[in-house]
């Protein structure tokens, strides 16, 4: 550990502008660690963002506190870490054995930090950042040419990179040695099939396939005229309907936002027949438990429609992600933005497990159907 330690000296000060700790030995104690610098009362710590499951954990260290930690989770959680400052980077390498390998990259100097940079309340640092243009967010009208955001369109840019930085956080799940397969169903405007048909291809450098699917004629057309202006090679838009489609036999990674009602469900029980790696779905418009919901214990609760109707989204939600995991997936609920033209903000997000097999966990979800006497789509597609 030793060259890790004289690394650590050299990068653990206020010139780091990030860290990232990652490719874990256990997921149930950590799956990632994020840092970065911060003043706090003047003094500089370092903020660690431990990802843990669903949930993330923050704390502030001094910095010879943060490099013992460091050290640890090198040691015994942790395979790999990138440091990057002001005018360098690292990759930290930890072998099956134990051996430690870290290789340095020099790179042009960039404005020093100051203490505004170091505010511990400072701007957030996005994956698209305001100020330079990116061909997509132009041709979409988020960006102008210089750069700025659309003041109407600033919403959607914080959407953009908030869905991007779910994809970052599953970016090691997805094979590297092959073209990438993604479907993504109901994809409107696709404002998000070109983030990440960019992030992923643009900025991660992967050889990918993306397919986005709508019902609407006129979006096909112009999404398919914008990826064509842009020369996105592997990027199509196609006519169709989700419960019908049968374009493909294996796809690597499923997403669906703002797929309407069942329209979800039809999305996540093909992304398990194909046995994509990853899944991310935000549902909206969960109508069909609010229809089917008959149980005499809650009638004074479920007798408010609004409380019945937020229930019953909770509910088919709480469900299909129950219903992932028996189907080999390790399933979050995830906090997402609200979309343009509905409130709802929960993502699901599933990464299939190796050596999982289906219905290898079991949980208990038939006695709350039972209980609620509800018979939710997904559960009926999965059984048959």
């Amino acid at each position: 550990m030793d060259e890790l330690k004289k690394m650590l000296h050299l990068m653990l000060n206020k010139e780091l502008i990030w860290a990232v700790l990652s490719n874990t030995r256990d997921s149930e104690q950590g799956s990632k660690v994020k840092l970065r610098p911060v003043l706090i009362k003047g003094e500089l710590h370092f903020q660690e963002t431990l990802y843990c499951g669903t949930k993330v954990y923050h704390q502030n260290f001094r910095e010879q506190e943060m490099s013992d930690r460091i050290l640890d989770y090198m040691t015994n959680l942790f395979k790999q870490g990138e440091f990057k400052s002001q005018d360098k980077e690292a990759l930290v390498l930890v072998s099956k054995k134990g051996k430690v390998t870290v290789r340095y990259k020099q790179k042009q100097s960039e404005s020093s930090v100051n203490e505004e940079a170091l505010s511990h309340n400072r701007r957030k640092h996005y994956i698209l950042q305001e100020g330079s243009p990116v061909d997509f967010l132009v041709g979409l009208g988020v960006q102008t040419p210089d750069g700025r955001i659309a003041k109407a369109k600033y919403d959607k840019f914080r959407q953009i990179n908030r869905y991007l930085e779910f994809i970052e956080d599953v970016l090691d799940e997805l094979p590297r040695d092959r073209k990438l397969r993604i479907i993504d169903f109901g994809c409107g405007k696709s404002y998000l099939t070109f983030a990440m048909y960019y992030y992923l291809h643009e900025l991660q450098h992967r050889d990918i396939e993306v397919t986005g699917l709508d019902l609407k004629t006129d979006v096909i057309d112009h999404c398919n005229q914008l990826a064509e202006k842009l020369q996105y090679k592997g990027l199509y838009f196609e006519r169709g309907d989700i419960s019908t489609y049968e374009g493909a036999d294996a796809v690597d990674m499923v997403v669906s936002l703002h797929a309407c009602d069942t329209a979800t469900d039809y999305a996540l029980e093909k992304a398990i027949k194909w046995g994509a790696g990853v899944i991310m779905a935000v549902p909206c418009c969960q109508h069909e438990l609010n229809r089917q919901i008959n149980c005499d214990t809650l009638k004074p609760v479920l007798k408010y429609g609004v409380i019945k109707e937020r229930m019953s989204a909770l509910i088919t939600d709480a469900l299909r992600a129950n219903l992932l995991e028996q189907f080999g997936y390790d399933t979050q609920i995830l906090e997402f933005i609200d979309m343009e033209h509905t409130p709802k903000n929960l993502l699901i997000r599933g990464v299939r497990r190796k050596g999982m097999r289906p219905g290898g966990r079991r949980n208990n979800i038939g006695d709350v159907m039972n209980f609620l006497q509800v018979s939710p789509t997904l559960e009926r597609l999965l059984r048959n």
